[in-house]
């Protein structure tokens, strides 16, 4: 039999609306039921409806809680901060059951807040927005730290209304607003709100659930966070380990290529070893430059052509520094020694390991003071016999101080006297490594530098150390050359044949005179205009005629003349005479013509050969000069010929 509490029963089960709850009274009135069964149902009905109320509450609780357990979970399996916002924002907007929610968090640098997260907008200037601390609902939360509700925004004058925010709040549509803070602790980093777009009252059960999950959002914010700097410190100690690491290797790495070099120095090696155990470990190419910035080993794959000033610069700033320096794609290393500069090592190379190419540059400086300080010792030595051999030709014992250094005085030895602008140093040492390297000797003198070498041509050795120590000073030097008894007295004693070392001697005791010629040819080039050129006697025509120690008048004759001589006397024509009557009327063929009682056309005829037997240019002033000098002198040898 059915109750009157059974009918509300029913519709408890059935999760009916409030509405339907009238329903049992009205049908019991309409059976004509008395007052006290409609009593009874009004009690019943109540009842049902206080239980009705209590289970919505108890599911809404639920439903609560249950959103409050997903957002602890995806805080706990926090991997992206945007999309745990995102979700607490969309289920407060659910659980409230508002036309849109939002977050906006605090922008320490600017003091305000901005826009974080929004559900449910349909404005872009809304989205965008920026609330001043204590300006709109959203600023007065985040300065107040409280908790605010307007059931109808623009009426509501708590707060302090703004242009820009009203326009973007009426753009949105919002008339009701709830807005609570996210607190750290006692700092308020931001506001969770939820709105409707029509008037409406927020109650206490939804503040308090809007703050349990604006509680939610703080924890993810500051754990997001703590996760970043986490992130950060790993990430810092992760570089600063492998920077360590790759510091360490650097510097074993470096360590074994010194010990590379330093043993390649203990076996002998030289600069040339050093700089292939550069390239060896750095790849690329290297060039080592000396003071001068010419190169002593290379070259650096045709680029030392290309070291403009940029690079000398660049040696400047590494000797100040006392570290590589780097310009383009070089990284250039100098070493200096008292302030003045040693060598420089410049690299091309894609490894950036600079601590090799510095140790290079400091072993390849130490070898270089080695060599100079050998240089200079054995410099000394050298000098020293060689003065004596100029100064005092007769002192006892040079022929033997001579083979002890590797001279041999009894072979064919040149004098050279190069005259430079000063630079005594710097031209000495070049002399006395030369000289070395060809088994001579060398002296430093007062603008010049003397160097008795082997050989015997002294024309061509006159113009290579002209050409080699100008390159090196970078400014021009003039040699003057003479062969060691190359005169006429020492040449007959050796048609004598005399033994080999009274041979020596001569040689010894006339190198005074070589030297002599040799810087007399010297002194003629420079009054020539040919600074920088390099000649012996030989090639400077009748002036080493009159600047030669010996005088050979029939060298001279032979070199001006010897063609046409020599084919008079074969064919005995009289070419020679032709050429002395030519320049005797002034160059001119029919005056000769007469005075040789011939016809123009043979003296024409004879000219011509002369011309093929002299070469080009005979009759040139300057040549024309010397034939006619050595005419006389030929004139002067016949005639007193017996």
């Amino acid at each position: 039999m059915n109750t009157p509490a059974t009918h509300f029963l029913e519709l408890l089960a059935r999760e009916a609306s409030a509405v339907e709850f009238e329903g049992p009274i009205i049908q019991a009135r309409a059976e004509g039921a008395d007052a006290a069964t409609i009593e009874e149902l009004e009690r019943a009905k109540i009842e049902a409806l206080r239980v009705r109320a209590l289970l919505r509450r108890r599911a809404r609780r639920e439903a609560e809680l249950s959103a409050l357990y997903d957002t602890a979970g995806d805080l706990a399996a926090l991997r992206d901060l945007d999309a745990v916002l995102e979700a607490i924002v969309h289920r407060a907007r659910q659980l409230l059951g508002t036309d849109t929610a939002y977050m906006t968090l605090h922008d320490p640098e600017r003091g305000d807040t901005y826009m974080r997260v929004t559900d449910g907008s349909i404005s872009a200037k809304f989205r965008a927005l920026r609330l001043d601390m204590g300006a709109g609902l959203g600023g007065l939360v985040a300065q107040s730290a409280t908790p605010y509700a307007t059931a109808d925004y623009f009426a509501d004058a708590r707060f302090r209304h703004k242009d820009d925010i009203d326009e973007a709040v009426k753009e949105e549509g919002l008339v009701a607003i709830l807005g609570v803070p996210l607190r750290l602790g006692q700092r308020v980093i931001g506001v969770l709100m939820a709105a409707d777009r029509s008037a409406r009252p927020f109650h206490q059960e939804e503040v308090s659930l809007l703050a349990s999950l604006a509680a939610h959002a703080a924890v993810a914010i500051d754990n997001a966070r703590l996760l970043q700097e986490t992130r950060n410190a790993l990430e810092e100690l992760s570089s600063a380990h492998r920077t360590a690491r790759a510091h360490a290797e650097a510097v074993e790495r470096a360590a074994l290529a010194h010990d590379r070099m330093t043993s390649l120095v203990l076996r002998g090696g030289g600069i040339e070893d050093v700089a292939a155990v550069v390239t060896d470990v750095l790849g690329g190419s290297l060039a080592v430059l000396d003071d001068l910035g010419m190169p002593i080993a290379g070259p650096l794959d045709g680029a030392v052509g290309e070291l403009d000033a940029g690079v000398f610069e660049a040696a400047q700033a590494s000797r100040a520094l006392g570290r590589t320096v780097r310009r383009g794609d070089l990284r250039i290393a100098s070493v200096d020694v008292g302030g003045e500069p040693l060598c420089t090592l410049v690299l091309r190379s894609d490894d950036a390991d600079e601590r090799i190419l510095e140790r290079a540059a400091l072993v390849c400086a130490l070898l270089l003071l080695f060599r100079r300080s050998v240089a200079e010792a054995e410099g000394r030595v050298r000098g020293e016999l060689l003065d004596d051999l100029i100064s005092r030709p007769g002192t006892p014992g040079l022929t033997d101080r001579a083979r002890r250094l590797g001279v041999d005085l009894g072979a064919p030895h040149v004098v050279v006297a190069a005259r430079h602008d000063g630079q005594r140093e710097r031209a000495a040492f070049w002399a006395s490594s030369h000289a070395a390297v060809r088994h001579g000797l060398a002296a430093g003198r007062a603008g010049e530098v003397v160097l008795l070498l082997p050989g015997d041509d002294a024309g061509a050795l006159a113009q290579r150390v002209a050409a080699e120590l100008s390159a090196s000073l970078g400014t021009p030097a003039t040699a003057g050359a003479s062969r060691v008894g190359d005169r006429a007295g020492d040449v007959a004693g050796d048609r004598a044949g005399d033994r080999a070392g009274d041979r020596a001697g001569d040689r010894a005791g006339d190198v005074a005179g070589a030297y002599r010629e040799a810087r007399r040819c010297a002194e003629a080039l420079i009054a020539l205009s040919r600074a920088g050129d390099g000649a012996s006697a030989a090639e400077l025509g009748f002036v080493g005629l009159l600047i030669g120690e010996g005088r050979d008048v029939h060298g001279f004759v032979r070199s001006a003349l010897g063609p046409v001589v020599d084919y008079d006397t074969r064919r005995g024509t009289a070419l020679t005479g032709t050429l002395a009557a030519y320049f005797g009327t002034g160059c001119s063929p029919s005056r000769t013509a007469e005075v040789m009682h011939i016809h123009v056309n043979t003296v024409t005829q004879r000219l011509d050969r002369i011309g093929k037997l002299l070469g080009d240019g005979w009759s040139e002033p300057e040549r024309a000069l010397e034939i006619q000098l050595a005419l006389r002198l030929h004139r002067l040898g016949h005639t007193s010929a017996p």
